[in-house]
């Protein structure tokens, strides 16, 4: 009430005009009373200042890690000072949090090589010290340390140093026969360092010799049958040095006629009717003979009243066309499949080659194997020289990526081709026989001067596939090549040995197998075998295909044109069958 008296007066006093009160209230404003406080005086000024003081200490302390609310936006100095308190050992002024690469801290990487962390690791395992390198410092057994003068695993010490040139003065003077003033008491004591130097194995005592143990009954036969087991893996290299005893059968009815003339005669009748080629159209003959697969056929050279077959049963046959179409004669001579077979020009020899690494040089009349030849790899093709005056030079492409050439007469190698990266397919004599051309597993074509090792013309492109069978043109001006990649390709056997891309033979299936490709005696048509057992015919200048025969059950591995009978046309397969069209 006293409050309120007070407000009373202090109006009256103020009023200089005491009707005022009487005013309306349109005639004057009216005024608001000050406030009073019924506290106390207070002096606030610290408590003004510590606030402030605490407001500019929260804006410049950095942020607590461990709290998970943040009542104000923090500053970017804030967010990245560095935490008060112990100074971290990688950070002057503390760890900042930005040098945080783990939930504990800061990791990082020691700077230190592993020559020296193997050192000290193996030391401490040896002697029981090691050095600290965060101090510089000894650690472990001290004693030891003093004891062993603080040496590691890797220094010698000199006392070790003498006495290892002392073993080896006497290791020297005991090879050279010298004796040696030793106590055999020490000499049969194990604890002492002579016994150990006489007795020591190490990875460089070659020439000590270990104490040979009598072995037992069981252990002796146990060693019998893994050498025994071991030869056999390897093929049973003893067996393969002495080649198969050869022996032939005739199966014809006289081995001469009436006349007195061979049975590999030709028939004085056997003559070209024209020189225009036909496809054939129906199957003529069929001869088995061979109890597995046929690999090549090659007709009797430029009449064809015989043709001769390599079988993978490792026989050879030769058959007849013109009459009986009967087998004549089986050549037996290899222990493995035979892989090329190669007449001479005249039709008399021929050559084999199979996979029990023998060349053999055959006499078709008689059988008999004239000359053999090996250089212990694998002979893939075989090729006599088409010159009458070099019918002596053999030829032959190896699985060592060689090209051997022999002289059948002395039996001696007289040249080798070796720039080929991969095992030889095929060889073709170009250019007048001056020049042959070679294919690999490499996927390369090489040509080669005659009895020059230097190759002439190297080709080699990005897209060549492997080509495993190569045939000339009747003319010699260009070389059909099988090209695994479903193609036959032709070269020029020109200076350049270009490829023409406008002459390309498709359509057939020969990947992964080594199809033989073949021309028509007149050159009109190309053919060759494929995968699926069928027989392709190409046109030669348009690159069609002509026709197709479904030859075989399985692969068709070779196709010959008859040289004198144009229209027909000899196959050979996976089925054993050679087949006459």
């Amino acid at each position: 009430m006293d409050l309120l008296q007070s407000y009373a007066d202090d109006e009256i006093a103020e009023s200089p005009n005491p009707n005022s009160q009487t005013l309306s209230p349109d005639s004057s404003p009216i005024r608001m009373l000050p406030s009073k406080s019924a506290a106390p005086k207070v002096d606030d000024t610290m408590l003004a200042l510590t606030v402030a003081g605490s407001a500019a200490r929260a804006q410049s302390k950095p942020l607590d890690p461990t709290q998970h609310l943040v009542g104000f936006n923090p500053t970017y100095e804030q967010l990245w000072a560095p935490i008060y308190g112990p100074a971290h050992p990688y950070a002057k002024d503390g760890l900042a949090q930005g040098l945080r690469n783990h939930k504990l801290g800061f990791v990082e990487n020691a700077s230190i090589e592993p020559f020296v962390f193997d050192e000290q690791y193996n030391t401490f395992q040896k002697y029981g010290y090691a050095v600290d390198p965060s101090e510089n410092s000894y650690i472990g057994d001290l004693e030891k340390m003093k004891e062993c003068d603080a040496i590691s695993v890797y220094n010698i010490p000199q006392h070790e140093q003498k006495k290892r040139k002392l073993e080896k003065k006497k290791e020297k003077m005991e090879e050279d026969g010298d004796e040696v003033d030793v106590d055999m008491s020490e000499v049969e004591n194990p604890s002492t360092d002579i016994w150990l130097m006489r007795n020591r194995k190490s990875p460089w005592a070659g020439k000590k010799e270990g104490l040979q143990v009598e072995l037992t009954e069981e252990q002796k036969k146990y060693a019998e049958e893994y050498a025994k087991k071991k030869g056999e893996e390897r093929g049973g290299d003893k067996e393969k040095v002495e080649p198969l005893l050869e022996k032939s059968t005739f199966h014809g009815k006289e081995e001469k006629d009436y006349q007195g003339r061979s049975w590999i005669a030709p028939p004085k009748d056997a003559k070209a009717a024209n020189d225009h080629c036909y496809i054939p159209k129906r199957l003529v003959h069929t001869w088995s003979g061979h109890t597995k697969g046929v690999s090549a056929i090659r007709f009797f050279p430029k009449h064809g009243h015989l043709i001769l077959s390599a079988g993978m049963d490792t026989k050879v046959k030769i058959w007849d066309v013109y009459t009986s179409g009967k087998c004549m004669r089986t050549y037996m001579g290899h222990s493995k499949a035979v892989r090329d077979i190669w007449f001479s020009n005249d039709g008399s020899k021929f050559l084999t080659a199979s996979y029990d690494k023998y060349i053999k040089y055959w006499d078709t009349e008689t059988g008999q194997v004239i000359q053999t030849f090996t250089t212990g790899k694998i002979p893939y093709v075989v090729r006599l020289n088409p010159d009458e005056d070099k019918q002596n030079v053999l030829l032959a492409g190896m699985s060592d990526k060689k090209i051997v050439q022999w002289d059948i007469n002395s039996g001696q190698i007289t040249q080798e081709y070796d720039q080929h990266l991969g095992a030889v397919n095929t060889i073709t004599f170009v250019d007048n026989n001056r020049r042959f051309l070679t294919s690999s597993d490499d996927k390369s074509l090489r040509v080669w001067e005659y009895g020059i090792p230097v190759v002439i013309k190297y080709i080699s492109e990005p897209h060549m596939h492997s080509m495993p069978s190569i045939s000339p043109h009747p003319n010699g001006n260009w070389i059909a090549a099988q090209s695994l990649d479903n193609q036959i390709l032709i070269y020029s056997t020109r200076e350049r040995f270009q490829l023409n891309k406008k002459k390309r033979f498709a359509g057939h299936i020969v990947a992964g197998y080594a199809c033989q490709v073949n021309f028509s005696p007149d050159g009109r048509f190309v053919m060759s075998g494929d995968g699926e057992g069928r027989c392709w015919f190409w046109d030669w200048k348009s690159c069609k295909v002509f026709r197709t025969l479904k030859c075989h059950d399985g692969v068709c591995i070779g196709a010959e044109w008859h040289p004198l009978e144009q229209s027909k046309v000899a196959t050979c397969g996976w089925d054993g069958l050679i087949k006459y069209w």
